[in-house]
């Protein structure tokens, strides 16, 4: 009887005690740097012995500069989210339920080039999108357009990279989600005569929400502060909190205000994604109260 109770204490804590590293990993490169940002971020100067509490830092974002530089980048960060749940559901949807004999060879395939770095990935565009890349002599051999063209350096090129990017943290969460469904539901609404599309919006499009929660979230909240695919496929026409956070570290050694903006990028996404949340919620007790 003891030796029943402890062998089933020990497998109740072998899971916990085989994720500390991963929980003492995180907690020392992710929780104690923020804390100290966030730290930093309201203290006037650390390399004076006379330092004190102060919002003068965020302060300074108070300024139509900083906020059409939010703007840009909360703009970036919706389009690249919802073109990728856009892009992203039908391939996850495939997968999951279409793709049967083919589906390890598929996710395989949707997760090898995060296998290279993602520098890599973003000059790898550069040979399809520059001025005499494959894209633009394709387009000039078919009469598109006068001559070999640029596609770099602007707002498209941006967007294509991103997507191209973060597809994969769209498509694995929805992925999971409509692999687990219980196929039998969509089996018994078409044998009660429903439409494809009564199928998917009354039964698929709900169970999925989850999914879609948790892939917005995981796309819209780093593409927020995104710095290395807009400033290299973008140009600097436009301008970005990463390219801020980057410059104000880097550049100016003002670690104190690239602080508080490193806390707004943090902050910022979190209220967007806590916004569509409960939009989506107040629509669904809406449609429950009709």
């Amino acid at each position: 009887m003891r030796f029943s109770a402890m062998r089933h204490h020990f497998t109740e804590h072998v899971p916990f005690v085989l994720a500390m590293p991963a929980y003492l990993w995180q907690m020392y490169f992710l929780i104690v740097p923020l804390f100290f940002i966030a730290a930093i971020s309201f203290v006037s100067d650390m390399s004076s012995a006379s330092w004190f509490f102060t919002l003068a830092h965020y302060g300074e974002l108070v300024d139509k500069t900083y906020f059409k530089v939010i703007f840009n980048s909360a703009l970036l960060s919706c389009l690249t989210g919802a073109l990728c749940l856009f892009v992203g559901y039908p391939v996850a949807y495939y997968i999951a339920m279409k793709a049967r004999r083919f589906k390890q060879m598929f996710l395989v395939f949707l997760i090898l080039p995060s296998w290279t770095s993602f520098v890599v990935q973003i000059y790898s565009w550069f040979y399809l999108l520059q001025k005499h890349g494959m894209f633009s002599n394709c387009a000039a051999l078919l009469h598109l357009t006068d001559g070999p063209v640029s596609l770099l350096n602007n707002y498209g090129a941006t967007l294509l990279g991103m997507v191209y990017c973060y597809l994969p943290f769209m498509v694995l969460p929805l992925y999971t989600v409509l692999e687990k469904m219980d196929k039998r539901l969509l089996e018994a609404a078409a044998d009660l005569g429903a439409s494809p599309w009564q199928i998917f919006s009354t039964i698929v499009l709900p169970l999925s929400r989850s999914g879609i929660k948790v892939g917005l979230a995981l796309v819209m909240v780093p593409a927020f502060g995104e710095f290395a695919i807009p400033d290299l496929m973008g140009g600097v026409k436009d301008m970005y909190l990463g390219r801020v956070i980057m410059e104000k570290f880097l550049q100016f050694r003002n670690w104190h205000s690239g602080a508080a903006v490193v806390m707004l990028s943090f902050l910022v996404p979190i209220f967007m994604v806590i916004l569509l949340g409960v939009i989506v919620s107040m629509r669904k007790h809406l449609k429950t109260e009709e």
